[in-house]
């Protein structure tokens, strides 16, 4: 979204930006050679013993009236809405160690980075539940006339986003210096059509395209959309410019994990047409954002239930047992099994998990799509120098085979010095998304390595040299795949439905989109659920 208000994240205003390398090559190449790497992400060896069910006999026995299953951002929405209500009856189970998911984070000497997700657009003004949420967390700080005002240190800097092409940076995303006239009148007419989808309501008077999914029109007059690929689209509708085509790709693969051969047409319009940025007062290209991501947002949502997490907690069944719910947990710590009986439980861990979790889950929930993804983060030392020219936030490649790196102190107030952290963002998002996941974690440390550095290289010749270390983070079930068909299918609705008022589900894959807005609507949805 610009002046225009087409799209969140183009035609950002910044200076070109110039790469400059040190005359030190042979102290730098020095360096070089003690990299320091760590292949690390999220713990797939616990989650897989769900397939064997590889856990000691109960040794004891809980009562809660409520449990919530994942500390995800779903589930800690959920525990959040219940202390809103006044219920303070509950527990929250996390696998891991941390809490948040796909939002996670790590830190180093230098500073702290993102694991996963990294911003949040700012909310529009029919998100109420959001706004109250950002306000409570000093994140809004006042209103204007009922517009919030946030605060401005947690809002991206400019320069906000920059692509390098044709050997040389340019501001925004939208590729320019290639663009022959017919691609510069595609790209008017494809932004043109955005503009009337994002407008468009159906006969309820809602948006056809909303953020969060639970606020789109019940009218069903666009849901073919869902039938074909984004690129089906593009071709029917005569779009065929390769830069155009490349941006909605990555587009696409950006919110997705999937590009436009794979992603349905209903999904890649949603990118473009489902945020109005009709409450802001700031430049449009602004987003919130945090050295660590959205870690901070799941720490705020932590705050109030941090007394009823319980983490390194596998559930790894859930049945109903006359008036209960029985919940059979591995506390990874102490090597023990506990069988937790509730009157109600919210599962907000995705479909993947709980079709181990739950008897006859797997009939609808093999149809859910993972796309697997690296976050490799960096501390460079002086071959991104910008003490003339500053880094973006957002640094993307035109054609390169990641979707860019995010420059993690970018709202640093203090912008001289030495060492720079950034996170380089990959997903693995071919034709067999099981095949890139084995992929992900077959592959070796030196593997990874060499194809985050030769992507890079394209406009970073000589990174290599001045990087003193690289943590590579793999998360093999990453985003939910919106292919054609799924957004409107049978099994996500199946997979929502509520067992015998008794279970019921939040997570972001029963929305198709991996967003903190729809995470955090489907906590809210399944607690308020829960108290009817």
């Amino acid at each position: 979204m610009n002046k225009e208000n087409y799209n969140r994240r183009e035609f950002f205003k910044l200076s070109f930006i110039g790469l400059f390398i040190t005359p030190f090559l042979l102290q730098c190449k020095q360096k070089a050679k003690k990299l320091l790497i760590n292949l690390t992400g999220t713990n797939h060896i616990l989650g897989h013993r769900l397939w064997s069910k590889n856990f000691p006999e109960v040794s004891g026995i809980k009562e809660v009236k409520y449990l919530i299953i994942g500390g995800g951002i779903s589930g800690l929405s959920a525990a959040r809405q219940l202390i809103s209500k006044g219920i303070t009856d509950f527990a929250l189970l996390e696998m891991s160690d941390e809490i948040g998911g796909n939002a996670s984070s790590g830190r180093n000497n230098i500073s702290s980075y993102p694991r996963g997700a990294h911003y949040l657009p700012l909310p529009d003004k029919e998100n109420k539940e959001l706004l109250n949420f950002l306000y409570e967390s000093n994140i809004i700080i006042n209103y204007k006339e009922g517009i919030p005002v946030y605060d401005e240190e947690q809002l991206s800097f400019a320069p906000h986003e920059r692509l390098f092409i044709n050997n040389s940076w340019q501001e925004g995303l939208i590729p320019k210096s290639t663009r022959s006239k017919d691609s510069e009148l595609e790209f008017k007419r494809f932004l043109k059509e955005m503009d009337i989808f994002r407008n468009m309501k159906g006969a309820d008077g809602k948006f056809f395209f909303a953020i969060p999914f639970s606020f789109i029109s019940l009218d069903t007059t666009l849901q073919s959309l869902d039938k074909l690929t984004m690129k089906d689209w593009l071709i029917k509708n005569n779009f065929s410019a390769e830069e155009l085509l490349w941006y909605v790709d990555y587009c696409c693969k950006d919110d997705y994990g999937l590009g436009i051969d794979s992603v349905s047409a209903w999904a890649g319009i949603h990118y473009f047409a489902s945020r109005k940025n009709n409450a802001n007062l700031y430049a449009t290209d602004a987003v919130l954002t945090w050295p660590e991501g959205n870690a901070r947002l799941a720490a705020h949502l932590k705050k109030r239930c941090i007394n009823h997490i319980y983490k390194n907690h596998l559930a790894y069944k859930v049945g109903l047992e006359k008036d209960k719910v029985h919940v059979h947990a591995f506390n990874s710590k102490n090597n023990q099994s506990t069988l937790i009986k509730s009157e109600k439980v919210i599962v907000s861990s995705p479909q993947f998990i709980n079709k181990y979790l739950i008897k006859d889950r797997h009939v609808f929930t093999k149809n859910f799509n993972y796309s697997p993804w690296i976050v490799a983060t960096f501390t460079v030392n002086s071959a991104l120098h910008d003490s003339e020219f500053p880094l973006s936030w957002d640094n993307v490649i035109y054609k390169g085979k990641g979707l860019g790196y995010i420059y993690n102190q970018n709202q640093n107030l203090n912008q001289i010095n030495d060492k720079k952290v950034i996170s380089y963002y990959l997903c693995l998002s071919g034709p067999d998304l099981n095949l890139e996941r084995k992929k992900l974690f077959n592959k070796t440390e030196n593997y990874w390595r060499n194809y985050i550095l030769n992507d890079l290289k394209k406009a970073h010749p000589d990174i290599e040299n001045f990087i003193e270390n690289m943590e590579i983070y793999r998360i093999g079930h990453g985003m939910i795949a919106p292919v054609p068909g799924f957004i409107f299918g049978k099994e996500k609705k199946e997979a929502s439905k509520t067992i015998n008022d008794k279970i019921y589900f939040a997570h972001t894959d029963l929305t198709g989109y991996s967003l903190f807005e729809e995470a955090f609507q489907q906590g809210i949805n399944a607690a308020n659920q829960l108290l009817k």
